[in-house]
C-alpha cells in the first residue's frame, strides 16, 4: 500500500477560473454580435446587435430560414425596408431565446438626424417583437447618439421603450443622454483608438493608457459622482487588455473572439473602477447650443459620429440590397 502521509503537507493549489468568468463576478458580460452559435457557447446576460453584424448574420446558413420568412412577410410600400425590420427582429428573436436578459436592436442610421423618423421606426420594430410575443422588457432600442437621436430617445423611454445609446464618443453625448434619462449608453473604445493611432499618436504603453478605455473610464466615474441612474456599456473592442482595464464598468460588449480569448485565459482580474465615497448634484442640463458645440470641440467625436453613422448605413443598404434581390427573384 502506497503510504501518502509524506505528501500530507503539499497544499493543493486552488483552481484559477478563466478571466470571462472572473470578469462576470465585476461586469454584466453582454455579446457584441448576431452569432447565435456563439450567443449559446458565451452564456452572455444580454446581446446587442447593428447593421454590421445583422449583414454578418446574413451570410450564415442558419439564418436563410429567417431571410426567406422576412422577405415572404414584406408589406407596404418599402417592402425592402420592412424585410430588413422583420429579418432584425428575427434575429432578436432567435438570440433572446439564449440570453436572461435584453436584445438591442439598432433603428436605420439613416435616421439618425430626424427625431420623429426614429420615433415611429423604433415603435415599429418594438411592435413587431410584441406580435412575435416579445415584450419591452426584454428590448432595448439602439440609436445613434446625435442631438436628434438623444431627443428621440427622450420620448421613448417615457412610452416605456427603453433605449441603447450609441456610437458615443464624447463628454458631451454622455452628458445629454444622462439628462435624458436614458436606459443605457455605449461609449466606444477601439474606435477612439484607431482615430488616435490614424493620426500620427504612438499606442498606448498600457491599456490604462489606452485613450479609449480613458474615455469610457471618465464617463463612467461622471455618472457615478453625480448618481445618474443610466447604465455604462462599454463597447467596440479591439483587444481583451482594453476589457479587463473597465472591469467594474456597468457592462461591457464583447466581440466572440475577445470572449474566446477571456475564456481559455487563467490570469487573475481585478475591478478596475470603483465609484466614488460621496455624490454630488448633477450639473445643469445641456442645452442643444451647448451639447453641439461642445461635441464639436471634441474632433475626434465629431469624426467618429459621423464615420460611424456613415458605415452603418452602408451595412444596411447592403443589407436591404440582400434582400431586395430575394424580393425580385
Amino acid at each position: 500500500m502506497r503510504d501518502n502521509r509524506r505528501f500530507r503537507h503539499i497544499r493543493r493549489r486552488p483552481s484559477v477560473t478563466s478571466r470571462l468568468d472572473q470578469l462576470r463576478q465585476h461586469s454584466v458580460v453582454v455579446a457584441d454580435t448576431g452569432d447565435i452559435q456563439a450567443i449559446a457557447r458565451y452564456a452572455p446576460m444580454d446581446a446587442t446587435t447593428n447593421p454590421s453584424l445583422l449583414l454578418k448574420a446574413a451570410a450564415l446558413p442558419a439564418y436563410a430560414p429567417h431571410i426567406a420568412a422576412a422577405v415572404a412577410a414584406a408589406s407596404g410600400d418599402d417592402r425592402v425596408g420592412d424585410a430588413c425590420d422583420r429579418f432584425a427582429v428575427a434575429i432578436g428573436g432567435e438570440i433572446l431565446k439564449l440570453i436572461p436578459g435584453r436584445v438591442s436592436t439598432e433603428v436605420d442610421a439613416r435616421l439618425s438626424f430626424d427625431t420623429e423618423a426614429t420615433i415611429a421606426k423604433a415603435r415599429r420594430l418594438v411592435q413587431l417583437y410584441a406580435d412575435a410575443g416579445i415584450g419591452c422588457e426584454r428590448l432595448l432600442i439602439k440609436i445613434a447618439a446625435t442631438w436628434e437621436g438623444i431627443r428621440a430617445a427622450e420620448r421613448l423611454e417615457r412610452e416605456g421603450i427603453a433605449c441603447n445609446l450609441t456610437l458615443l464618443f464624447s463628454c458631451a453625448q454622455a452628458r445629454a443622454c444622462a439628462d435624458a434619462g436614458v436606459f443605457l449608453i455605449s461609449p466606444f473604445v477601439g474606435r477612439i483608438l484607431d482615430w488616435h493611432l490614424a493620426h500620427g499618436l504612438p499606442a498606448p504603453a498600457s491599456a490604462q493608457d489606452d485613450p479609449g478605455v480613458q474615455s469610457v473610464a471618465r464617463i463612467w466615474h461622471h455618472y457615478k459622482q453625480h448618481g445618474y441612474g443610466t447604465v455604462v456599456m462599454g463597447a467596440s473592442f479591439r483587444n481583451t487588455g482594453q476589457v479587463l482595464a473597465l472591469a467594474g464598468c456597468d457592462r461591457l460588449t464583447i466581440a466572440p473572439e475577445l470572449l474566446e480569448q477571456l475564456a481559455q485565459d487563467r490570469g487573475e482580474v481585478a475591478a478596475t473602477l470603483r465609484g466614488p465615497e460621496a455624490i454630488t448634484a448633477p450639473p445643469l442640463a445641456l442645452a442643444e447650443a451647448a451639447f453641439r458645440w461642445q461635441h464639436n470641440e471634441d474632433a475626434m467625436a465629431s469624426d467618429k459620429l459621423a464615420e460611424g453613422i456613415r458605415k452603418f448605413a452602408a451595412d444596411q443598404r447592403a443589407l436591404e440590397a440582400l434582400l431586395a434581390a430575394r424580393l425580385a427573384a
